[in-house]
């Protein structure tokens, strides 16, 4: 989640018409020789003793874990209302989901392996503060085991209000909120046709996404029925600002069109002096005309807006870069995979043109059909004209990996990025997301018992 922007006082500078917030999204078009990577990814924290999630307070919590990254490895402490909530270190950032899923958020780097190293340096520095506390981190799409009663609440004031509002948007925004987790790249744009080529493809290929990183079958400590159950939450969570996005392929799409969907999109919250103000279902275009109901007269600055962003969560989602948000989080190898895996396909322009010309003949009701259909079909999804989504994961591969050979970024050992789309490759080989074979384990040696999957799939 995002940490928070700077405080607004009365001589913050104030939007005074959209071509700024249109402006705003323009300005993060960049030369291809600065685009970057960042990876962001979340975990469950569990004491190992009974398999209980971390609270935030006790000698074995989610407090007890950011202290001990700031003070033996040097991160800088972000607090909120006096309690440590967040820290940042050289770009990039720890922060806390709702329900205590930690987060990276990784600085903008060059190459995969860059990214990929930092993920690792990561998950060792947790390791090395978590193992003395009996503390562990499991990287699934969903909670396997804990109810969301059982379930702790961070101290966070953008979360009680977005907990307050959920529940009258969708029947499973609490479930998002508490008990998922996910993995996201972060990824430039050269100028707003890049951009809008950019965002259609990565928004065509999310259930691709989803369904070769389905990784959350389990819920309440038995299967849920689906291979990514993390996805169909997001399916029921808010209409108004989740999913595909049809209007991203509708002639004339640019930068102006999504500051118009972003507009429309409900405000949960604004900022001031370190406090949320309750804004759920409000307008920001009432706030734009300085007739927002909480703060009349005011008009919001560049930081409302920015914030405003961070509470979209459509399936790609544009900033000043583009987000790919529709895969489970898993295992460390897989974090890698995953920024490999847009990295090469969305970073090769002859990639990218023959990425598009795969998916530019899809409709909305079939891009919508294989969002609904990877849920509990994976790579066995029918795909329009057809084929499977298995299919279309091999195509899709093959040029994501050209992406990265042409980049020709070599290792200190002298490796290109194209290794770390191995696994993927075997997950397209075989047709078995990662979902599939955690219920083949339950199944067989589990014996229908979902705790081991707190050993074999710890980090």
């Amino acid at each position: 989640m995002t940490t928070p922007t700077s405080d607004i006082d009365e001589s913050s500078a104030r939007i005074e018409s959209k071509s700024e917030l249109v402006d705003y999204l323009a300005a993060g078009s960049k030369p291809m020789a600065d685009w970057r990577i960042g990876t962001e990814h979340e975990k469950f924290g569990f004491i190992k003793d009974g398999l209980r999630p971390l609270p935030y307070e006790g000698v074995a919590s989610i407090r007890a874990m950011l202290e001990g990254l700031r003070d033996q490895f040097g991160w800088e402490p972000i607090v909120e209302g006096g309690h440590l909530i967040g820290l940042k270190q050289n770009g990039a950032s720890v922060s806390l989901e709702p329900g205590g899923q930690f987060e990276l958020s990784g600085a903008p780097l060059e190459t995969i392996h860059q990214t990929c190293n930092e993920v690792g340096r990561h998950l060792e520095e947790v390791r090395q503060v978590a193992e003395p506390l009996g503390i562990a981190f499991l990287g699934l799409g969903a909670s396997p085991l804990w109810s969301l009663a059982e379930t702790p609440v961070m101290p966070k004031g953008r979360y009680r209000i977005m907990t307050n509002y959920m529940d009258k948007v969708g029947r499973l925004g609490r479930q998002m909120m508490f008990r998922t987790c996910t993995v996201q790249t972060n990824l430039d744009f050269g100028s707003e046709a890049d951009m809008v080529k950019k965002f259609r493809v990565s928004l065509a290929l999310q259930p691709l996404g989803t369904a070769l990183f389905a990784n959350s079958p389990f819920l309440d400590g038995r299967p849920n029925g689906f291979l990514s159950y993390r996805s169909q939450i997001w399916t029921d969570t808010d209409p108004d600002r989740t999913g595909m996005l049809p209007f991203v392929f509708e002639e004339g799409f640019g930068f102006e069109q999504y500051v118009d969907y972003a507009l429309d999109v409900p405000m949960y919250f604004v900022r001031r002096k370190g406090e949320y103000l309750d804004a759920s279902g409000l307008s920001f275009r009432d706030f734009m005309a300085g007739k927002l109901a909480i703060l009349p007269g005011e008009k919001p600055a560049m930081d409302d807006y920015i914030d405003h962003l961070s509470t979209i969560f459509p399936e790609v989602r544009l900033k000043q870069f583009l987000e790919m948000r529709g895969s489970d989080a898993g295992p460390w190898s897989r974090l890698c995979a995953f920024s490999a895996f847009w990295t090469g396909l969305l970073y090769c322009p002859d990639c990218l043109d023959a990425a598009w010309d795969l998916v530019k003949d899809w409709t909305a009701a079939d891009r919508e059909s294989m969002r609904q259909g990877v849920r509990t079909l994976g790579l066995r999804t029918p795909v329009p004209g057809g084929g499977s989504m298995q299919d279309l994961a091999k195509q899709v591969l093959a040029l994501s990996r050209q992406g990265l050979k042409n980049r020709a970024n070599l290792s200190t050992s002298g490796d290109d990025e194209t290794g770390y789309l191995t696994e993927l490759d075997d997950i397209a080989t075989t047709g078995l997301t990662p979902a599939d074979r955690l219920l083949a384990r339950y199944y067989g040696p589990w014996n229908r018992d979902v705790r081991p999957i707190f050993t074999e799939e710890a980090y």
